[in-house]
């Protein structure tokens, strides 16, 4: 089984690109997984919603994916994954992770049982839909590390990059259940998702690829042509060179509201931050993540 997985941090891309995937022959995304348990079973999480308009619960597929996976007491199940994705596959877990997948030291039994959990829903939501590809936006790096430890998967780890003072402008807007994020918090949050997923793709090789956000916006049809020959996926990318698609019903679990909109599109670049980002959030943005701009090919002055 195939499972293409996203990491980096949020407001990067993932929801659209992951989408766009999702429109393939054989291909599911469902959106931010990690979250199905918490969100959708327990309610203890930012939306309960399905990017098809229902609720988790009430979702046919979810409703029968948690089923399969938890059987006759789905909270009492919910309440022991989440405790073990809360244990081991936060963010600060990544480095650890990895090196149990190299090796140096034992995979400890409640990891075990966080990669077992998550082929047992990759398993269900295949079986369920038909699909030979899951999309999975989580963008947890400890996650990702988890899933290169498992024999069993044709794992791909596909990593998306957007300029910090672009994603800092965007989280001083809310949207619908997502609130506001200071400058400060959302690039040092930045920086340590980046820098763990890095690590990943030290580690993956070949089965990782890094993506930057304004790239992907600026040319969808052939970076997303790239994305297809990298993952070994079916089809032609559902984007035309002009950057329009039309967006099907998606099961997306979480993610950015837009996920929700179904129907034409249009891919463009967003570049309204440069004017409307105030200077000290951009200050802000710069200083903290400037150690790794220059890896990424951010200017230090946009």
């Amino acid at each position: 089984m195939k499972v293409v997985y996203l990491t980096g941090w949020n407001r990067s891309g993932s929801t659209v690109l992951g989408n766009l995937l999702g429109e393939l022959p054989g291909v599911v995304h469902v959106g931010e997984l990690y979250y199905l348990w918490r969100n959708g079973v327990l309610g203890t999480g930012t939306n309960t919603s399905c990017g098809c308009g229902e609720t988790l619960t009430a979702c046919a597929l979810w409703s029968r994916v948690v089923d399969r996976v938890a059987g006759h007491d789905p909270s009492r199940e919910a309440r022991r994954i989440v405790g073990e994705q809360q244990r081991h596959v936060r963010v600060r877990h990544t480095r650890v992770r990895l090196a149990e997948v190299a090796g140096r030291r034992p995979r400890a039994a409640g990891v075990r049982e966080v990669a077992r959990r998550m082929v047992d829903t990759y398993r269900a939501v295949a079986e369920e839909t038909g699909a030979e590809v899951i999309v999975d936006g989580s963008k947890y790096p400890a996650e990702a590390a988890v899933l290169l430890g498992d024999g069993g998967l044709d794992l791909r780890v596909l990593h998306l990059v957007r300029d910090p003072r672009a994603v800092a402008h965007s989280f001083a807007r809310p949207k619908q259940y997502l609130p506001r994020m200071s400058a400060a918090r959302s690039t040092g949050m930045w920086t340590a998702m980046n820098v763990a997923s890095d690590r990943i793709g030290r580690a993956a090789g070949e089965r990782y690829l890094r993506l930057r956000y304004e790239d992907f916006a600026a040319a969808p049809y052939d970076v997303l042509s790239r994305v297809l020959r990298w993952a070994d996926l079916p089809g032609e990318p559902p984007v035309g060179p002009d950057g329009r698609a039309v967006l099907g019903v998606n099961h997306t679990v979480t993610g950015n509201p837009d996920r929700l909109r179904q129907g034409p599109t249009t891919i463009r670049p967003d570049l309204a931050w440069r004017d409307a980002l105030p200077t000290r959030a951009a200050a802000v943005a710069t200083t903290l993540a400037a150690p790794v701009l220059r890896r990424y090919g951010y200017p230090l002055r946009p």
